[in-house]
């Protein structure tokens, strides 16, 4: 007889409210993690507390605002919504766990374990390996069962950013909007970006985008002259990967695109810097620089295709757990 098994979904996190408090709250836990910044501790903290957060809180608290939705941030609307959908897709509990912020990677495994879970799928929503993600996710992990006298059985989805059904959903989602709206003179694929540095010692995460860009490309049948990718979310002074998405959407403007659409493949739901970077600021540059028509299309969210990738992700890693 098989042990009960249940999925956790991860992401990121959120603020629990679109105030200076709550902002500094999550940015506090998230800029902490050495995964994300990897300077000396006694060098980083000061700035942290000292200039960071007290300046950024209050200025992030404002673009969270402008985003916010009637049931909450963007990012935990879309992933409750993930959650509902899929477990009555598979038909097994699924909970949510956030890296940062609520509800937490701990209290999502304690919500699985309470409904019988002796063994749980770990799906961390980030297509593309990165340890400033990824990686993340698995040290909270790790983290939070180092006390538990019994451990559930752990299985860990390491990336899918080539899975046929990933790339398929993009492309459904680009067709469709295309479908609605006409074609663009140009698509960029703006994927967040991360330190040089952490590429160079290793981290795989610029191939594992080239090669979502690559397949996408081929799957809609795009010419490449007309689609490209870049690095959006660029943070402090420290050289990040190239081309950045702010840079390159001035350039494509003032080389003759009146019309530019953008689509985040790295983000498996919209939030703060889909819905408020993209679609307000870098659409800001774009315009000024003499593009005419800016889009958004929207991230894979909840829709049917994206679901049944996950679903798909599911039964792929879960295989010797059910009949």
């Amino acid at each position: 007889m098989n042990n009960k098994y249940g999925v956790l979904l991860v992401n990121l996190g959120t603020p629990d409210e679109p105030t200076a408090a709550g902002v500094k709250r999550f940015l506090a836990e998230f800029l902490h993690d050495k995964r994300v910044v990897d300077m000396t501790r006694w060098l980083w903290c000061p700035i942290l507390h000292g200039v960071i957060l007290p300046i950024r809180s209050p200025k992030v608290a404002k673009l969270y605002q402008s985003v916010w939705m009637d049931d909450g941030s963007p990012l935990m609307v879309y992933s409750q919504r993930q959650k509902e959908q899929l477990k009555q897709l598979i038909d097994v509990p699924v909970e949510i766990g956030m890296t940062y912020g609520s509800p937490s990677i701990a209290s999502g495994l304690e919500t699985l374990k309470q409904q019988g879970c002796e063994q749980v799928l770990v799906l961390p929503l980030y297509p593309q390996y990165s340890q400033t993600t990824t990686a993340a996710v698995f040290d909270k992990l790790a983290k939070s069962v180092a006390a538990t006298p019994k451990l559930p059985e752990l299985r860990f989805v390491n990336h899918y950013y080539d899975h046929p059904d990933y790339i398929s959903a993009l492309a459904q989602s680009a067709q469709t909007f295309w479908d609605q709206h006409g074609k663009p003179d140009y698509l960029l694929c703006s994927y967040h970006g991360i330190p040089k540095r952490y590429a160079d010692n290793g981290d795989p995460y610029p191939e594992h985008c080239d090669r979502t860009t690559a397949l996408l490309a081929d799957q809609l049948e795009m010419p490449r002259e007309q689609m490209s990718m870049s690095y959006q979310s660029i943070f402090g002074r420290e050289e990040w990967l190239k081309p950045y998405t702010d840079k390159t959407i001035e350039a494509l403007a003032k080389k003759g695109v009146k019309r530019l659409d953008v689509m985040c493949p790295a983000f498996s739901v919209d939030c703060l810097e889909t819905l408020e970077e993209i679609a307000e600021e870098c659409k800001e540059v774009f315009i000024e620089a003499g593009g005419e028509t800016f889009n958004l299309i929207p991230c894979l969210n909840d829709n049917d295709a994206h679901i049944a990738m996950m679903a798909s992700l599911v039964r792929q890693h879960s295989q010797g757990w059910v009949e």
